[in-house]
Protein backbone atom coordinates (compact mmCIF):
# COMPACT_ATOMS: atom_id res chain seq x y z
CA UNK A 1 0.00 0.00 0.00
CA UNK A 2 1.21 3.58 -1.17
CA UNK A 3 2.68 5.16 2.49
CA UNK A 4 -0.03 8.56 1.44
CA UNK A 5 -3.25 6.67 1.07
CA UNK A 6 -2.10 4.40 4.60
CA UNK A 7 -1.33 7.73 6.16
CA UNK A 8 -4.95 8.92 5.05
CA UNK A 9 -6.76 5.77 6.12
CA UNK A 10 -4.90 6.15 9.66
CA UNK A 11 -6.56 9.28 9.89
CA UNK A 12 -10.17 8.16 9.10
CA UNK A 13 -9.85 4.83 11.06
CA UNK A 14 -8.86 7.04 14.22
CA UNK A 15 -11.30 9.28 13.50
CA UNK A 16 -13.78 6.24 13.47
CA UNK A 17 -12.89 4.75 16.70
CA UNK A 18 -12.94 8.12 18.52
CA UNK A 19 -17.06 8.22 16.97
CA UNK A 20 -18.09 4.80 17.73
CA UNK A 21 -16.50 4.96 21.38
CA UNK A 22 -18.55 8.59 21.98
CA UNK A 23 -21.18 8.69 24.66
CA UNK A 24 -23.13 11.87 25.06
CA UNK A 25 -24.01 10.59 28.90
CA UNK A 26 -20.38 9.86 29.52
CA UNK A 27 -19.03 13.74 29.33
CA UNK A 28 -15.66 13.64 31.54
CA UNK A 29 -13.98 17.09 31.99
CA UNK A 30 -12.26 19.13 29.51
CA UNK A 31 -9.23 19.32 32.12
CA UNK A 32 -9.17 14.91 30.75
CA UNK A 33 -7.25 16.42 27.84
CA UNK A 34 -4.28 17.34 29.81
CA UNK A 35 -2.94 13.85 30.66
CA UNK A 36 -4.25 12.50 27.45
CA UNK A 37 -1.92 14.79 25.74
CA UNK A 38 0.68 13.91 28.38
CA UNK A 39 -0.03 10.51 27.40
CA UNK A 40 0.62 10.68 23.94
CA UNK A 41 4.00 12.55 24.24
CA UNK A 42 5.45 10.50 26.91
CA UNK A 43 4.10 7.19 25.37
CA UNK A 44 6.15 7.85 21.78
CA UNK A 45 8.99 10.32 20.86
CA UNK A 46 9.56 13.74 21.86
CA UNK A 47 7.87 16.69 20.32
CA UNK A 48 11.11 17.98 19.51
CA UNK A 49 12.37 14.37 18.10
CA UNK A 50 8.82 14.28 15.76
CA UNK A 51 10.19 18.08 14.62
CA UNK A 52 13.66 17.14 14.02
CA UNK A 53 15.26 19.67 16.76
CA UNK A 54 18.04 18.75 18.83
CA UNK A 55 18.17 15.00 18.88
CA UNK A 56 18.85 13.44 22.22
CA UNK A 57 22.04 11.73 22.03
CA UNK A 58 22.96 10.50 25.76
CA UNK A 59 26.52 9.85 26.23
CA UNK A 60 28.03 7.79 29.23
CA UNK A 61 28.37 9.82 31.87
CA UNK A 62 26.98 13.26 30.97
CA UNK A 63 23.85 14.95 31.88
CA UNK A 64 22.03 13.77 28.47
CA UNK A 65 20.51 16.86 27.04
CA UNK A 66 16.47 18.10 27.07
CA UNK A 67 15.04 20.05 24.92
CA UNK A 68 13.83 23.66 25.70
CA UNK A 69 10.94 22.72 23.87
CA UNK A 70 9.98 19.83 25.44
CA UNK A 71 10.51 21.24 28.76
CA UNK A 72 8.51 24.30 27.99
CA UNK A 73 5.57 22.09 26.60
CA UNK A 74 5.73 19.68 30.18
CA UNK A 75 5.82 23.28 32.02
CA UNK A 76 2.42 24.13 30.30
CA UNK A 77 0.36 21.00 30.61
CA UNK A 78 1.81 20.81 34.55
CA UNK A 79 0.78 24.52 35.02
CA UNK A 80 -2.84 23.83 33.43
CA UNK A 81 -3.27 20.71 35.49
CA UNK A 82 -2.21 23.01 38.72
CA UNK A 83 -5.21 25.07 37.92
CA UNK A 84 -7.59 22.66 37.37
CA UNK A 85 -6.61 20.88 40.63
CA UNK A 86 -7.19 24.22 42.35
CA UNK A 87 -10.60 23.96 41.35
CA UNK A 88 -11.28 20.76 42.62
CA UNK A 89 -9.84 21.12 46.22
CA UNK A 90 -11.95 19.37 48.05
CA UNK A 91 -11.89 16.22 46.37
CA UNK A 92 -7.78 16.32 46.06
CA UNK A 93 -7.47 16.89 49.76
CA UNK A 94 -9.64 13.73 50.30
CA UNK A 95 -7.54 11.35 47.66
CA UNK A 96 -3.96 12.75 48.91
CA UNK A 97 -4.79 12.12 52.70
CA UNK A 98 -5.45 8.46 51.63
CA UNK A 99 -2.96 8.03 49.31
CA UNK A 100 -0.27 8.87 51.88
CA UNK A 101 2.24 6.63 50.64
CA UNK A 102 2.47 8.29 47.52
CA UNK A 103 3.02 11.91 49.21
CA UNK A 104 5.77 10.39 51.58
CA UNK A 105 7.72 8.82 49.09
CA UNK A 106 7.33 12.20 46.52
CA UNK A 107 8.71 14.09 49.46
CA UNK A 108 11.67 11.55 50.70
CA UNK A 109 12.07 11.59 46.56
CA UNK A 110 13.03 15.33 46.97
CA UNK A 111 14.80 15.16 50.65
CA UNK A 112 17.28 12.86 48.80
CA UNK A 113 18.58 15.46 46.62
CA UNK A 114 20.17 16.93 49.70
CA UNK A 115 22.77 14.41 49.46
CA UNK A 116 23.12 14.06 45.51
CA UNK A 117 25.95 15.20 43.71
CA UNK A 118 23.58 16.33 41.22
CA UNK A 119 20.95 17.65 42.60
CA UNK A 120 20.23 20.24 39.92
CA UNK A 121 19.21 17.56 37.42
CA UNK A 122 17.63 15.67 40.10
CA UNK A 123 15.55 18.49 40.99
CA UNK A 124 14.44 18.66 37.32
CA UNK A 125 13.60 15.38 37.25
CA UNK A 126 11.66 15.21 40.14
CA UNK A 127 9.35 18.67 38.92
CA UNK A 128 9.20 16.22 36.06
CA UNK A 129 8.07 13.84 38.11
CA UNK A 130 5.53 15.69 40.16
CA UNK A 131 3.73 16.58 36.50
CA UNK A 132 3.30 12.93 36.34
CA UNK A 133 1.31 12.85 40.03
CA UNK A 134 -0.34 16.12 38.23
CA UNK A 135 -1.65 14.15 35.54
CA UNK A 136 -2.95 11.27 37.59
CA UNK A 137 -4.90 13.72 40.33
CA UNK A 138 -6.74 15.76 37.04
CA UNK A 139 -7.80 12.15 36.16
CA UNK A 140 -8.82 10.29 39.95
CA UNK A 141 -10.08 13.90 40.68
CA UNK A 142 -12.86 14.11 37.91
CA UNK A 143 -17.05 14.40 38.58
CA UNK A 144 -16.76 10.21 37.62
CA UNK A 145 -12.89 8.95 38.17
CA UNK A 146 -14.06 5.53 36.58
CA UNK A 147 -15.26 6.78 33.15
CA UNK A 148 -12.29 9.38 33.15
CA UNK A 149 -9.77 6.25 33.45
CA UNK A 150 -11.29 4.85 30.52
CA UNK A 151 -12.12 7.65 28.19
CA UNK A 152 -8.03 8.61 28.77
CA UNK A 153 -7.46 4.90 28.12
CA UNK A 154 -9.34 5.19 24.61
CA UNK A 155 -8.20 8.57 23.80
CA UNK A 156 -4.21 7.48 24.29
CA UNK A 157 -4.89 4.18 22.86
CA UNK A 158 -6.80 5.45 19.63
CA UNK A 159 -4.05 7.37 18.44
CA UNK A 160 -0.72 5.76 19.40
CA UNK A 161 -1.15 1.81 19.06
CA UNK A 162 -2.80 2.29 15.40
CA UNK A 163 0.26 5.11 14.80
CA UNK A 164 2.55 2.53 15.90
CA UNK A 165 1.39 -0.28 12.97
CA UNK A 166 1.77 2.21 10.88
CA UNK A 167 5.12 3.57 11.28
CA UNK A 168 6.60 0.38 11.29
CA UNK A 169 4.93 -0.91 8.24
CA UNK A 170 4.73 2.33 5.79
CA UNK A 171 7.38 4.55 7.33
CA UNK A 172 10.59 2.48 8.69
CA UNK A 173 12.13 5.31 8.63
CA UNK A 174 10.93 6.55 11.67
CA UNK A 175 9.23 3.43 12.69
CA UNK A 176 12.38 0.98 12.86
CA UNK A 177 15.16 1.82 14.26
CA UNK A 178 19.14 -0.30 15.08
CA UNK A 179 20.33 -0.89 19.04
CA UNK A 180 24.10 -0.54 19.72
CA UNK A 181 24.65 -3.90 18.53
CA UNK A 182 23.35 -3.00 14.90
CA UNK A 183 20.13 -4.92 15.36
CA UNK A 184 17.13 -3.50 13.80
CA UNK A 185 14.05 -3.26 16.25
CA UNK A 186 10.60 -1.73 15.88
CA UNK A 187 10.24 1.62 17.85
CA UNK A 188 6.86 2.36 16.29
CA UNK A 189 5.95 5.94 17.64
CA UNK A 190 9.04 5.25 20.64
CA UNK A 191 12.34 5.20 21.08
CA UNK A 192 13.22 2.01 21.63
CA UNK A 193 11.23 -1.89 21.37
CA UNK A 194 10.93 -2.10 25.18
CA UNK A 195 9.22 1.26 25.26
CA UNK A 196 7.06 0.31 22.72
CA UNK A 197 6.16 -3.22 24.53
CA UNK A 198 5.66 -1.60 27.59
CA UNK A 199 2.97 1.20 26.01
CA UNK A 200 1.05 -1.96 24.04
CA UNK A 201 0.98 -3.49 26.97
CA UNK A 202 -1.01 -1.18 29.15
CA UNK A 203 -2.98 0.43 26.31
CA UNK A 204 -3.82 -3.52 25.20
CA UNK A 205 -4.29 -4.64 29.24
CA UNK A 206 -6.90 -1.01 29.46
CA UNK A 207 -9.01 -2.10 26.50
CA UNK A 208 -9.34 -5.84 27.87
CA UNK A 209 -10.88 -4.94 30.83
CA UNK A 210 -13.02 -2.29 28.63
CA UNK A 211 -14.00 -5.50 26.76
CA UNK A 212 -14.65 -7.52 29.22
CA UNK A 213 -16.99 -4.58 31.17
CA UNK A 214 -19.04 -4.62 28.08
CA UNK A 215 -19.25 -8.00 27.39
CA UNK A 216 -20.69 -8.49 31.03
CA UNK A 217 -23.12 -5.60 30.97
CA UNK A 218 -24.84 -5.58 27.28
CA UNK A 219 -27.78 -3.44 28.39
CA UNK A 220 -25.07 -0.03 28.10
CA UNK A 221 -26.28 3.11 25.68
CA UNK A 222 -24.37 2.15 23.10
CA UNK A 223 -23.03 -1.29 23.65
CA UNK A 224 -22.37 -2.34 19.94
CA UNK A 225 -20.36 0.71 19.11
CA UNK A 226 -18.25 0.98 22.09
CA UNK A 227 -17.96 -3.46 22.00
CA UNK A 228 -16.50 -2.77 18.40
CA UNK A 229 -14.13 0.41 19.01
CA UNK A 230 -12.62 -1.81 22.25
CA UNK A 231 -11.85 -4.74 20.12
CA UNK A 232 -10.47 -3.07 17.07
CA UNK A 233 -8.26 -1.23 19.92
CA UNK A 234 -7.38 -4.17 21.84
CA UNK A 235 -6.53 -6.49 18.36
CA UNK A 236 -4.54 -3.27 17.35
CA UNK A 237 -2.63 -3.14 21.51
CA UNK A 238 -1.95 -7.40 20.44
CA UNK A 239 -0.30 -6.84 17.12
CA UNK A 240 1.96 -4.42 18.73
CA UNK A 241 2.99 -6.59 21.45
CA UNK A 242 3.92 -8.98 18.91
CA UNK A 243 5.83 -6.63 17.11
CA UNK A 244 7.55 -5.32 19.68
CA UNK A 245 8.85 -9.07 21.01
CA UNK A 246 8.73 -7.81 24.59
CA UNK A 247 8.72 -10.87 26.00
CA UNK A 248 7.88 -9.02 30.11
CA UNK A 249 5.59 -6.74 28.25
CA UNK A 250 3.41 -9.39 26.30
CA UNK A 251 3.67 -11.85 30.05
CA UNK A 252 2.42 -8.69 32.19
CA UNK A 253 -0.69 -8.29 29.07
CA UNK A 254 -1.61 -12.08 29.53
CA UNK A 255 -1.42 -12.21 33.52
CA UNK A 256 -3.32 -8.49 33.95
CA UNK A 257 -5.59 -9.67 31.35
CA UNK A 258 -6.32 -12.97 33.16
CA UNK A 259 -6.39 -11.59 36.53
CA UNK A 260 -9.46 -9.46 35.34
CA UNK A 261 -11.53 -12.47 33.57
CA UNK A 262 -11.12 -14.72 37.00
CA UNK A 263 -11.74 -11.17 39.09
CA UNK A 264 -14.98 -10.52 37.95
CA UNK A 265 -16.83 -14.16 37.16
CA UNK A 266 -19.91 -13.91 38.97
CA UNK A 267 -18.82 -15.83 42.39
CA UNK A 268 -15.69 -13.11 42.69
CA UNK A 269 -18.18 -10.17 42.30
CA UNK A 270 -20.16 -11.92 44.92
CA UNK A 271 -17.38 -12.52 47.12
CA UNK A 272 -14.83 -10.15 46.85
CA UNK A 273 -12.54 -11.38 49.28
CA UNK A 274 -11.63 -14.14 46.94
CA UNK A 275 -9.30 -11.87 44.97
CA UNK A 276 -7.49 -11.72 48.03
CA UNK A 277 -7.08 -15.59 47.74
CA UNK A 278 -6.68 -15.65 43.75
CA UNK A 279 -3.51 -13.08 44.20
CA UNK A 280 -1.79 -15.42 47.04
CA UNK A 281 -2.45 -18.40 44.42
CA UNK A 282 -0.49 -16.61 42.29
CA UNK A 283 2.18 -15.46 44.10
CA UNK A 284 2.97 -19.04 45.71
CA UNK A 285 2.60 -20.85 42.42
CA UNK A 286 5.47 -18.31 41.05
CA UNK A 287 7.13 -19.02 44.44
CA UNK A 288 7.34 -22.43 44.11
CA UNK A 289 8.79 -22.40 40.92
CA UNK A 290 11.35 -19.92 42.29
CA UNK A 291 12.16 -22.73 44.90
CA UNK A 292 11.95 -25.95 42.44
CA UNK A 293 13.61 -24.43 39.91
CA UNK A 294 10.99 -24.29 37.52
CA UNK A 295 11.84 -20.69 36.60
CA UNK A 296 13.88 -21.43 34.50
CA UNK A 297 11.39 -22.95 31.82
CA UNK A 298 9.36 -20.11 32.19
CA UNK A 299 12.05 -17.92 31.49
CA UNK A 300 12.90 -19.78 28.45
CA UNK A 301 8.97 -20.04 27.49
CA UNK A 302 9.14 -16.24 27.63
CA UNK A 303 12.49 -16.55 24.90
CA UNK A 304 14.80 -15.45 27.78
CA UNK A 305 17.96 -17.14 28.92
CA UNK A 306 17.56 -18.50 32.61
CA UNK A 307 20.02 -15.77 33.91
CA UNK A 308 17.27 -12.93 32.55
CA UNK A 309 18.97 -11.95 28.99
CA UNK A 310 22.20 -11.11 31.10
CA UNK A 311 20.37 -9.35 33.80
CA UNK A 312 21.74 -11.38 36.79
CA UNK A 313 25.28 -10.26 36.01
CA UNK A 314 24.20 -6.47 35.74
CA UNK A 315 22.55 -6.99 38.74
CA UNK A 316 25.69 -8.22 40.23
CA UNK A 317 27.46 -5.31 39.28
CA UNK A 318 25.01 -2.64 39.93
CA UNK A 319 24.25 -3.80 44.00
CA UNK A 320 27.38 -2.83 45.62
CA UNK A 321 27.92 0.74 43.23
CA UNK A 322 25.35 2.47 45.59
CA UNK A 323 26.71 5.09 46.74
CA UNK A 324 25.10 4.92 50.27
CA UNK A 325 22.81 1.47 50.96
CA UNK A 326 20.66 3.67 52.93
CA UNK A 327 19.36 6.25 51.10
CA UNK A 328 20.68 6.01 47.77
CA UNK A 329 22.27 8.43 45.20
CA UNK A 330 19.65 10.93 45.00
CA UNK A 331 16.50 10.63 43.14
CA UNK A 332 17.32 9.83 39.53
CA UNK A 333 20.87 10.61 39.44
CA UNK A 334 22.29 7.31 40.04
CA UNK A 335 23.22 7.24 35.83
CA UNK A 336 25.65 10.17 35.67
CA UNK A 337 29.02 10.86 37.14
CA UNK A 338 32.40 8.59 36.67
CA UNK A 339 30.48 5.26 37.52
CA UNK A 340 28.76 5.64 34.16
CA UNK A 341 31.91 5.24 32.66
CA UNK A 342 32.91 2.27 34.62
CA UNK A 343 29.72 0.50 34.03
CA UNK A 344 29.97 1.31 29.74
CA UNK A 345 33.07 -0.35 30.05
CA UNK A 346 31.85 -3.64 31.60
CA UNK A 347 28.64 -3.47 29.58
CA UNK A 348 28.55 -1.19 26.73
CA UNK A 349 26.04 1.39 26.57
CA UNK A 350 23.79 1.45 29.87
CA UNK A 351 21.27 3.00 31.08
CA UNK A 352 18.99 1.36 33.35
CA UNK A 353 19.34 -1.61 35.98
CA UNK A 354 16.29 -4.06 34.06
CA UNK A 355 15.23 -4.08 38.03
CA UNK A 356 12.64 -1.83 39.25
CA UNK A 357 13.19 -2.11 42.51
CA UNK A 358 17.50 -2.17 42.22
CA UNK A 359 16.78 0.57 40.30
CA UNK A 360 15.02 2.60 43.37
CA UNK A 361 17.42 1.26 45.66
CA UNK A 362 20.22 3.28 43.72
CA UNK A 363 18.62 6.12 43.70
CA UNK A 364 17.12 5.90 46.93
CA UNK A 365 18.38 3.19 48.92
CA UNK A 366 16.51 0.83 51.60
CA UNK A 367 14.81 3.74 52.82
CA UNK A 368 13.09 4.49 49.08
CA UNK A 369 12.69 0.32 48.69
CA UNK A 370 10.58 0.42 51.69
CA UNK A 371 8.45 2.93 50.82
CA UNK A 372 8.01 1.31 47.55
CA UNK A 373 6.78 -1.86 49.11
CA UNK A 374 4.46 0.45 51.27
CA UNK A 375 3.27 2.00 47.62
CA UNK A 376 2.58 -1.37 46.25
CA UNK A 377 0.57 -2.75 49.84
CA UNK A 378 -1.43 0.50 50.33
CA UNK A 379 -2.11 0.52 46.50
CA UNK A 380 -3.64 -3.46 45.81
CA UNK A 381 -5.27 -2.75 49.33
CA UNK A 382 -7.08 0.26 48.06
CA UNK A 383 -7.87 -1.70 44.64
CA UNK A 384 -9.33 -4.67 46.47
CA UNK A 385 -11.45 -2.10 48.22
CA UNK A 386 -12.62 0.07 45.08
CA UNK A 387 -13.21 -3.43 43.63
CA UNK A 388 -15.53 -3.72 46.33
CA UNK A 389 -17.51 -0.72 45.15
CA UNK A 390 -16.70 -1.08 41.90
CA UNK A 391 -15.93 -4.65 40.10
CA UNK A 392 -14.91 -3.90 36.47
CA UNK A 393 -12.56 -0.94 37.25
CA UNK A 394 -11.31 -2.17 40.69
CA UNK A 395 -10.35 -5.52 38.47
CA UNK A 396 -8.56 -3.29 36.04
CA UNK A 397 -7.06 -1.60 39.27
CA UNK A 398 -6.06 -4.58 40.52
CA UNK A 399 -4.51 -5.51 37.44
CA UNK A 400 -2.21 -2.75 37.36
CA UNK A 401 -1.40 -2.54 40.52
CA UNK A 402 -0.19 -5.86 40.02
CA UNK A 403 1.52 -6.69 36.74
CA UNK A 404 3.67 -2.68 37.81
CA UNK A 405 5.12 -5.20 40.64
CA UNK A 406 5.79 -7.84 38.39
CA UNK A 407 6.91 -6.27 35.26
CA UNK A 408 9.56 -4.36 37.87
CA UNK A 409 10.88 -7.67 38.39
CA UNK A 410 12.57 -7.46 34.68
CA UNK A 411 12.32 -4.10 33.75
CA UNK A 412 12.62 -0.97 35.73
CA UNK A 413 9.30 -0.12 35.49
CA UNK A 414 9.22 2.34 38.79
CA UNK A 415 11.12 5.25 37.02
CA UNK A 416 9.28 8.59 35.80
CA UNK A 417 8.14 8.60 31.97
CA UNK A 418 7.77 4.91 32.32
CA UNK A 419 4.06 4.35 31.54
CA UNK A 420 4.00 1.23 34.14
CA UNK A 421 5.12 3.99 36.39
CA UNK A 422 2.30 6.44 35.73
CA UNK A 423 -0.60 3.87 35.53
CA UNK A 424 0.63 1.76 38.97
CA UNK A 425 0.55 5.89 39.90
CA UNK A 426 -3.27 6.09 38.29
CA UNK A 427 -4.44 2.74 39.99
CA UNK A 428 -3.48 3.60 43.29
CA UNK A 429 -5.32 7.01 43.59
CA UNK A 430 -8.12 6.31 41.59
CA UNK A 431 -8.65 3.48 43.68
CA UNK A 432 -8.32 5.76 46.49
CA UNK A 433 -10.43 8.03 44.78
CA UNK A 434 -13.48 5.63 44.77
CA UNK A 435 -13.01 4.75 48.47
CA UNK A 436 -13.43 8.65 49.51
CA UNK A 437 -16.52 8.84 47.79
CA UNK A 438 -18.02 5.77 48.80
CA UNK A 439 -16.68 6.81 52.18
CA UNK A 440 -18.67 10.21 51.55
CA UNK A 441 -21.81 8.51 50.46
CA UNK A 442 -21.88 6.35 53.58
CA UNK A 443 -21.70 9.24 55.95
CA UNK A 444 -24.65 11.22 53.61
CA UNK A 445 -26.94 8.59 53.39
CA UNK A 446 -27.79 9.39 49.57
CA UNK A 447 -28.18 6.18 47.19
CA UNK A 448 -26.19 6.00 44.19
CA UNK A 449 -25.77 2.82 42.06
CA UNK A 450 -22.41 1.60 41.41
CA UNK A 451 -20.47 3.25 37.96
CA UNK A 452 -19.83 0.58 35.06
CA UNK A 453 -21.57 -2.03 37.30
CA UNK A 454 -24.89 -3.45 37.26
CA UNK A 455 -26.76 -5.93 39.17
CA UNK A 456 -25.41 -4.92 42.76
CA UNK A 457 -27.30 -3.31 45.43
CA UNK A 458 -27.33 0.54 45.51
CA UNK A 459 -25.45 2.02 47.83
CA UNK A 460 -25.75 5.39 49.34
CA UNK A 461 -24.10 8.80 48.62
CA UNK A 462 -23.44 12.59 47.26
CA UNK A 463 -21.65 13.18 44.03
CA UNK A 464 -18.50 15.13 43.76
CA UNK A 465 -18.99 18.61 41.29
CA UNK A 466 -15.19 18.60 39.95
CA UNK A 467 -14.86 20.96 37.31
Amino acid sequence: MNPSLALALYAVGVGCLFYLDRDSADRPSKALWLPVIWLWIDGSKPVSAWLGMNPQVQIGGQLPETSALDQLIAAVLILFGLIALSRRRKELMAVLRLSWPVVLYFSYALLSLLWSDYSGWGLKRWARAIGELVMVLVVATDAHPGKAVRRLLSRVGFVLLPASVLLIKYFPALGRAYDQWGFQMNVGVTSNKNMLGVSAFVLALGAAGQVLRLYRDRKQPNWGRQMLAQCVLLCFGMDVLLIAHSATSGACFALGTGLMFLATLPRMRRNPAMVHMLVFVILLVGSLMWIFGGTAAAVHAMGRRSDFTGRTEIWSVLIPMAPNALVGAGFETFWIGPRVDRLDKIFGFINESHNGYIEVYLNLGLVGVGLLALILLQGYRASVAAFRRDPPLGALLVAYTFTAAFYSVTEAGFRMLIPVWFFLLLAIVTANRVRATAGSLLKTGQEQAPSGFRGERPQRGLKFNAA
